[in-house]
């Protein structure tokens, strides 16, 4: 047997959330072998979670958009009708393919997709190998080009099983109540015999290469555990209010039931590899066992794919594998770059993935090539489309599709079926772009699928198709066949992402007009829409009432993302702590309790929870720089270092705040200062800040007077109230819009008032000279100023500056570019001397400091309290 072997075994819809307990029990030693003497960790998928996806990504390394399979079903090449995904609609090379090309062997076993199988140095057992008629008197040959070389096909034709040949013996353990289910009704025993037929016949075909060929990579693919879930999973405990009792004493165990038989398989597969072998089990994603189960499956594109979860498994161990180790942050495309640095051989540059070099005792230094795919040679391909099947042709496959809801049932009319399936992958593909954060290219395709007209074809237009197969987006006549309000609900999220709330609530209009079929909930988007309107409390009481009709994870993240901007920190870490009660695994919740913890100075939980976060989503920039910050506050400037080179290297653009925090611990480091005062920075910008009337138009004069330039366009002509002037900048009044005008403000000084501070762009530094004086004082002088009874002080205004004030004092400790002073105007008056050198050293240019004490006009103090 050859050395560095690797076994790749897909679970597809395996969850650690079901998997622990039966850990736990001893119920699964297979895996728990495998845990024990390696590694083990989640694995994050992909949107849109569509499994023939997410398995063509693992073999590649590659996003959707590159390898082209982008859904359960496709259209022929011909344009004349439909059927389920093929191998042809992969237009990158696979693992297998590299690795004949490499002169390694392969063995590849019900990979979805896998058909027509390629002929590669080695086997394949394509995914329609074991999808056979349930009537046992209906003929079943093994198609052309389910196998390769088709000599395997004497092996392997008798290693099928069949549903009619599933016994009570198989039955019972899975279901021991079986006998009580009327079968005339309920068709959960043929959906289970099935399902176990199928992947018995997966194993046996799996085991057979194993034992009788030789091999340097098998992959082999089950789909045993999602079809179980998607059929059973509503029965499983904690019993739903909308499962029948005597259905749930039926099936609660069949879904432990179909994880303990899993792992008997790889009980078996284990017995038949060497010591040498390194062995993944993984999954694509989770499924959903906990409150989020559907009650009643909402009609949309591949719905059943709403129940997955974010996270599946990822366990291996090997001759070089660490020893019962958790690993973090893994995604599927580092599988294919993982593999391949396992044997030696270079990355594709174009890969997405990475490998994940901390699984191993000692990694492999990882070599390059620009694109396998750009190689010329025998990569056991297909050439020109080989095997382009029949219309429908895989009328089983298709079948179960409906069955478990991935599509419906299509359209009698072909052209109508066509149409839909062209517009669900040009779908698919946007939802792709959408997850990796390319929103042009999703927008566009969006924008394409609603401009289009979508037709019922009529009997002259399948005639014009008969002529000569047109393309169906060519026809512009009849009713629409295609439901836009998909496309509206991605146009949404777009434009909530790039923060275009006016197109935002264009598409929530739209959506709320359109919604005949679906039972949109709207209620985080009119949230949204209102916090940007600034109408804050009236979105706070949207998603209260919301939370107290029906309670979960997302809901309060929201809420306490709102408790969070009014700095009501207390309520926001209840919040998040609600979130988390629903949804311990979800990293952005751990990260905003994380950053919220830190406000609250609990450092070491908001470490803790930041790390959280990393080890769900290891490539989570903003948890690393969170961690820095909580490791910074206790004290552990190296490790607060590292957490911020992290977090820097992970942004594709400059990470501006987190370069700024670098360069602030050295400056501790060396200097042992906490963000050294008094010291000039080149390009700094100088901010005058403070509530209106507070003393920030005599500061920029002073500092004006001073020899400071001055970043003012005089716009606004001295008054009355302001006889010297008010050294204002109109842009700086739009801070919140636009603040690219920020470079103009480098080496000078501009004033902004308090309540825009907050939207200083990070990649400069400041300076904050603010403003302090009694609130009364403030009041009293807007009053006058507004020509109202200064009398008349309204408390609803002292109340919304006291909250600016504290807001102000948050701001700054969490921003590690702001430096600030306070200054009381009263003192500024009085005590000028002392006040003009605090300034003269803060600010750390040689000011001159006669001419600023020459600036006061004590008569202008006019309003006092």
């Amino acid at each position: 047997m050859r050395k560095n072997k690797v076994l790749l075994i897909g679970w597809d819809a395996a969850d650690w959330k079901i998997i622990g307990p039966l850990l736990a029990k001893g119920q699964m030693p297979a895996l728990k072998k495998i845990i024990d003497n390696g590694v083990y960790g989640n694995m994050s998928t992909m949107n849109p979670p569509y499994s023939p996806m997410l398995w063509s990504s693992v073999a590649t390394g590659k996003t959707p958009d590159k390898h082209g399979v982008l859904g359960f079903i496709e259209v022929t090449s011909n344009l004349n009708g439909i059927r389920p995904v093929t191998v042809n609609s992969r237009k990158t090379r696979a693992l297998w393919n590299i690795f004949h090309n490499q002169g390694l062997k392969s063995n590849v076993v019900g990979w979805w997709p896998s058909f027509p199988a390629e002929p590669i140095n080695g086997n394949i057992v394509s995914d329609v190998f074991q999808k056979v008629k349930k009537d046992p008197k209906a003929k079943n040959p093994i198609r052309k080009g389910t196998v390769y070389p088709e000599s395997l096909l004497r092996e392997i034709n008798d290693l099928r099983m069949f549903p009619f040949e599933i016994t009570k013996e198989h039955i019972l353990p899975f279901i021991p109540l079986a006998e009580h289910i009327d079968q005339d009704k309920d068709k959960g025993l043929q959906t289970f015999a099935k399902i176990m037929a199928e992947n018995v016949s997966v194993h046996a075909a799996a085991t057979n290469l194993l034992r009788t060929t030789e091999w340097d990579f098998t992959a082999i693919y089950y789909d045993l555990i999602d079809h179980f879930c998607h059929a059973f999973m509503k029965y499983h405990p904690p019993k739903q209010n909308f499962i029948a009792e005597d259905a749930f004493q039926i099936y609660k165990d069949t879904i432990k039931g179909a994880y303990r038989f899993q792992d008997m398989m790889l009980e078996r597969t284990l017995d038949l590899i060497d010591n040498q072998t390194t062995v993944i089990v993984m999954s694509d994603h989770g499924f959903e066992s906990g409150y989020k189960r559907i009650s009643k499956m909402p009609k949309y594109p591949a719905a059943p794919a709403l129940e997955h979860r974010q996270f599946g498994i990822f366990a291996a161990y090997g001759p070089n594998i660490k020893k019962n180790e958790k690993i973090f942050g893994l995604g599927l495309i580092d599988v294919a770059p993982t593999i391949l640095n396992i044997f030696n051989l270079p990355i594709g540059k174009d890969m997405d993935g990475k490998p994940a070099l901390d699984i191993f005792i000692k990694p492999n230094n990882p070599k390059y090539i620009d694109s396998w795919d750009a190689l010329n040679g025998d990569f056991g391909e297909h050439k020109n489309n080989e095997n382009e099947e029949d219309i429908l042709s895989d009328a089983e496959t298709m079948k179960q599709l409906i069955e478990l809801g991935y599509i419906d049932k299509p359209d009698q009319k072909i052209e109508n079926a066509v149409l839909k399936t062209s517009c669900d992958l040009k779908h698919n593909l946007a939802r792709v772009y959408l997850g990796i954060k390319n929103y042009n290219k999703a927008k566009r395709i969006l924008l394409e699928l609603i401009n289009e007209e979508y037709p019922i074809y009529t009997s002259k237009d399948v005639e014009k198709f008969e002529k000569g197969a047109p393309n169906p987006m060519d026809i512009k006549k009849g009713d629409s066949v295609i439901d836009l309000i998909p496309f509206y609900m991605d146009l949404l999220s777009i434009s909530f992402a790039e923060k275009d709330f006016e197109k935002a609530e264009f598409y929530l209009n739209e959506l709320k007009v359109r919604d005949k079929k679906f039972e949109i909930n709207t209620c985080f988007a009119e949230s949204k829409i209102l916090l940007n309107k600034g109408k804050i409390n009236e979105a706070l009481k949207l998603l209260e009432a919301a939370k107290n009709k029906k309670p979960n994870s997302e809901l309060w993240y929201q809420i306490g993302k709102i408790y969070r901007r009014l700095s009501n920190f207390n309520e926001a870490k209840i919040a998040f702590e609600k979130a988390l009660s629903f949804e311990v695994d979800r990293a952005k919740f751990h990260q905003a309790l994380a950053e919220t913890l830190i406000r609250l100075e609990h450092f070491e939980e908001a470490a803790e929870h930041a790390f959280s976060a990393i080890e769900l989503v290891k490539y989570y920039p903003e948890a690393h720089y969170t961690l820095g910050e909580a490791l910074e506050k206790l004290g552990d400037l190296d490790n607060a270092k590292l957490a911020y080179q992290t977090a820097s290297s992970l942004k594709p653009k400059t990470y501006h705040k987190a370069e700024i925090a670098l360069q602030n611990i050295e400056e501790k480091q060396t200097e042992k200062k906490d963000k050294a005062l008094f010291k000039y920075r080149e390009n700094q910008i100088v901010v005058v800040s403070g509530l209106p009337r507070s003393g920030t138009s005599l500061m920029m004069q002073m500092l004006n007077n001073g020899g400071l330039n001055v970043l003012t366009d005089k716009n606004r002509k001295p008054d009355q109230s302001n006889p010297k002037g008010y050294f204002e900048f109109d842009p700086a009044m739009s801070l919140h819009k636009d603040n690219l005008w920020l470079e103009k403000a480098q080496n000078k000084c501009v004033k902004i008032v308090a309540p825009l501070l907050k939207f200083l762009d990070p990649k400069y530094r400041y300076k904050v000279i603010f403003m302090n004086r009694d609130l009364n004082e403030v009041v009293k002088s807007q009053q006058i100023m507004l020509g109202k009874n200064p009398e008349n002080l309204p408390v609803h205004l002292f109340q919304a500056y006291q909250k600016h004030l504290n807001q102000v004092e948050v701001w700054k400790e969490k921003e590690p570019n702001v430096e600030l002073i306070y200054l009381d105007y009263k003192d500024v008056i009085n005590l000028p001397e002392k006040s003009i050198k605090k300034v003269v050293d803060f600010v750390g240019l040689d000011l001159d400091q006669e001419k600023m004490i020459g600036s006061i006009d004590k008569s202008l103090y006019r309003n006092k309290s």
